[in-house]
């Protein structure tokens, strides 16, 4: 059984890691364009900071929160970001179940902004937290990262560096074991989403089996060409991208943290199953469950926030619940808020444990 959770947490943790290369790939050809008259509209914050919180990862709630520490965005745009952001856990919830991810992101981002313009119109202080400007640097576009052309991957190879080489086996190796079958990436998802490794019935004793495997093809499909336009990023970029994005950045910095919490929440949701019924107690203690998802959504990590996604994804959470936890947790990004001003942070999540809890306790009420 190890050794399928294991496949299991490498299955989730490239998903996140390679959706995340990806969209730091088309993030660092589109920067730079930051509209003048944002400092000057408090609404177009709010409507900013709100698309940039439902961008998968803790980019745009960086971005908010370095905008917020020089004073060019106010608190309420802040606040908006904070409750649509979902953290690298979107990278997860956008892999397993798009279309859900999707609603659920749309639902984020239209509570973000109402509850951007309540507090826009209630709280006189626009910058809770702050003295004097502060210095927090923005990642800005940089040459060495731009202006890539195909004409580039003769080049690299005749100057292929360690990380480069290292990167192009380990994306070689995986494919072939995805598309030889020696990783089953439909029968390891199938038994995740089960729960075990048996068919999945509801109440009404009618099988789901079908439902899961077909969705484990669709897995086993995305991850080849996921790792196949990975191999091609590699191939492409230029050396300092390479090292400092890819390498430094992401894999370095998270590659280790999302597979050990991967594998920790798989481990207890496997034991919890032997003991209890997770979808029945859950079922009995929506009030404990939303109370407890509220709480470690303070927790200014990525990470918590997967036990939730997981028991989403075995079919043991309702979405009220999900949905209140991904307004209240933030990732990362709100580490740097954290960092330079502590009665911001507090504020801001005080707002936000608030909505949640408003927003799964509707849910909860309502059944939905």
């Amino acid at each position: 059984m190890l050794t399928i959770l294991l496949q299991q947490t490498l299955i989730i943790t490239l998903f996140v890691l390679g959706m995340m290369m990806i969209i730091e790939y088309i993030n660092v050809q589109t920067r730079g364009l930051w509209a003048k008259g944002l400092e000057k509209s408090p609404w177009l914050q709010i409507i900013f900071g709100s698309l940039m919180g439902i961008i998968p990862g803790c980019l745009g709630s960086y971005t908010v929160v370095s905008l917020y520490l020089h004073r060019v965005v106010m608190f309420p745009a802040l606040v908006a970001t904070m409750i649509a952001t979902s953290g690298d856990e979107a990278y997860l919830m956008f892999s397993m179940f798009p279309a859900t991810a999707v609603k659920l992101n749309i639902i984020l981002f239209l509570i973000a902004v109402l509850v951007g313009f309540i507090v826009l119109w209630t709280v006189k202080n626009r910058y809770i937290g702050l003295g004097k400007h502060r210095t927090l640097p923005l990642h800005e576009r940089e040459e060495e990262c731009s202006h890539y052309h195909p004409s580039t991957i003769l080049d690299n190879l005749k100057n292929i560096s360690f990380v480069r080489s290292l990167l192009i086996a380990g994306l070689v190796g995986l494919i072939v074991l995805f598309a030889s079958g020696i990783i089953d990436g439909s029968h390891h998802l199938h038994t995740l989403l089960s729960g075990s490794g048996l068919e999945v019935h509801d109440h009404h004793g009618h099988d789901h089996d079908h439902h899961h495997h077909g969705e484990g093809d669709w897995i086993r499909i995305s991850l080849l060409l996921m790792l196949s336009g990975l191999l091609f990023i590699v191939l492409i970029v230029k050396e300092h991208f390479l090292d400092e994005h890819l390498w430094q950045h992401i894999i370095k910095k998270h590659f280790h943290k999302i597979f050990l919490w991967t594998l920790s929440v798989l481990l207890l949701i496997h034991f919890a199953n032997e003991y209890v019924d997770l979808s029945v107690w859950i079922s009995n203690n929506l009030w404990l469950v939303l109370g407890m998802a509220l709480i470690i959504g303070i927790i200014p990590e990525s990470g918590p926030h997967y036990v939730f996604v997981l028991l989403f994804m075995q079919g043991s959470l309702p979405f009220s619940i999900l949905l209140a936890s991904s307004i209240v947790q933030d990732g990362h990004g709100s580490l740097p808020l954290l960092a330079e001003s502590q009665k911001g942070f507090v504020a801001m999540k005080l707002i936000n444990i608030a909505v949640g809890l408003a927003a799964g306790a509707i849910g909860i009420l309502t059944g939905f």
